[in-house]
């Protein structure tokens, strides 16, 4: 898949299969989080973070604590989408995202959101976000 980054926003291109969708033939709600999901962890894949291997070298893992979702407009089958990913806000033990969905025809935005994550130990507890993120995160807060 073809990434796009701007200096603060990184680009995930999806599409819509029929397994995401409802009777109606829209994207059931549910699968927007999944969508958003993918594009967080591609996004620290892009940063050069692969989740297992912070997990298995730093003792880290992430899990989302906050959600804030507008639903805008559905998007149907087979629509091409585009999910972004923008860190607004670095705390000690989190951060806080700003994700949106758009269709690829016309850039109609779909989907707003903000997303909190934070850094876990293996027992679940918070702890401080890894030092080798801090360092790929140092100019990427969205302005």
């Amino acid at each position: 898949m073809d990434v796009n980054v701007t200096k603060n926003t990184f680009l995930w291109p999806i599409r819509v299969y029929y397994e995401a969708t409802d009777a109606g033939g829209v994207v059931y709600h549910s699968h927007y989080l999944n969508y958003m999901e993918q594009a967080r962890t591609e996004w620290l894949r892009h940063l050069g973070l692969e989740q297992q291997r912070l997990y298995r070298e730093l003792g880290t893992l992430f899990a989302v604590t906050w959600t804030e979702v507008r639903f805008l407009a559905p998007a149907r089958l087979d629509d091409r989408l585009t999910v972004s990913v923008a860190l607004l806000e670095q705390k000690q033990a989190s951060l806080m995202l700003q994700q949106g969905i758009v269709r690829d025809a016309g850039q109609r935005p779909l989907i707003d959101a903000k997303v909190r994550i934070a850094a876990l130990n293996s027992q679940f507890k918070p702890i401080r976000l890894p030092a080798e993120l801090l360092l790929q995160l140092q100019s990427k807060i969205a302005v």
